[in-house]
């Protein structure tokens, strides 16, 4: 049975309405409508998200980071329609002012509610946020894509963008791969938009530099420890990180061949590192999402070329 398979299987077998309607949409021809069907069941009446949506935050109420999430999903079925009520919902929610932090002009990463609820040791609210624009970056582009130019978020969106660019440039290089994810979003949606707010050669100066910084060059690390490998940025041969991480990128086809289990996926590199036994249910969740992610990846290398399927 090959990789692709195997993994077919599992996913049926296991995944979540969405990830399993995000198999479907990515590899057998399912519908854009299925995804976003699957999808709105995790938002709320504020229009944020939550409810496990981030697998490792079970919190039901919005928070910046599922709602992130639920973005990325969005980029990812490549959503363009701003009056669609799920982009409509983002952005009431985002304007509410609801979960921002005035002070770092941010949204928070953690919110209090998040202690309620199950969830990984990172996710603990402590009033100790770090501010490293995780998720705020990404959030900003989401309205930059999404918003009307003339309105409120818009404006404060171009705001918050030029001050995390700023920080950006200024902070190269450091070690929080999904800061760099979000900035990586940030300056996709603005490439998308022709925006002019930044230096975009300065940009993508910055961004290469740190996605080959977080980037782990020991291979070995890889199938048992918590590392940043090139598909975590979505490094193809059209990338612009492509040439700086060409070997690694190649390799890590092979990697992610010879590391699937045989139930279909693939290991988990990360603990909770607390008591709540939601965990497994959570890693399981996870599970779909990987192979997803795995075998988008191996397919845009000519690794894999799934039959049709009926």
């Amino acid at each position: 049975m090959t990789e692709f398979e195997n993994s077919r299987q599992f996913v049926y077998r296991n995944a979540r309405p969405l990830d399993l309607a995000r198999w479907q949409y990515h590899f057998e021809n399912g519908s854009k409508e299925a995804v976003l069907h699957a999808l709105s069941f995790y938002q709320n009446g504020d229009g944020g998200f939550g409810h496990g949506l981030e697998p490792d935050l079970l919190n039901p109420n919005s928070t910046p980071m599922a709602t992130w999430t639920a973005t990325e999903i969005l980029s990812e079925i490549q959503l363009n329609d701003k009056n669609h009520p799920i982009v409509a919902g983002i952005l009431h929610y985002l304007e509410s002012g609801a979960d921002f932090d005035t002070e770092h002009n941010q949204w928070m990463n953690t919110v209090p509610t998040n202690n309620d609820y199950p969830h990984a040791v990172w996710w603990e609210y402590n009033g100790n946020d770090e501010f490293k624009y995780n998720p705020t970056a990404a959030l900003a582009g989401f309205i930059l894509k999404f918003a009307e130019s003339c309105s409120d978020i818009y404006k404060k969106a171009c705001e918050i963008a030029q001050q995390a660019i700023e920080w950006f440039t200024d902070s190269v290089p450091f070690g929080e791969q999904h800061v760099t994810g979000c900035f990586i979003t940030l300056y996709n949606c603005l490439k998308g938009t022709n925006i002019e707010i930044t230096d975009m050669k300065l940009f993508e100066q910055k961004l290469r530099e740190q996605v080959k910084h977080n980037i782990c060059r020991e291979k070995e690390k890889w199938v048992v420890e918590y590392t940043a490998r090139p598909s975590d940025f979505k490094i193809t041969r059209n990338s612009i990180f492509y040439d700086d991480n060409a070997e690694l990128a190649e390799f890590e086809c092979s990697f992610i061949k010879g590391n699937q289990l045989p139930d279909g996926s693939f290991p988990i590199t990360w603990q909770w590192y607390n008591d709540y036994k939601e965990f497994e249910v959570s890693a399981n969740c996870w599970k779909s999402q990987i192979i997803i992610s795995n075998m988008l990846y191996l397919r845009e290398y000519g690794i894999i070329k799934e039959a049709s399927l009926t």
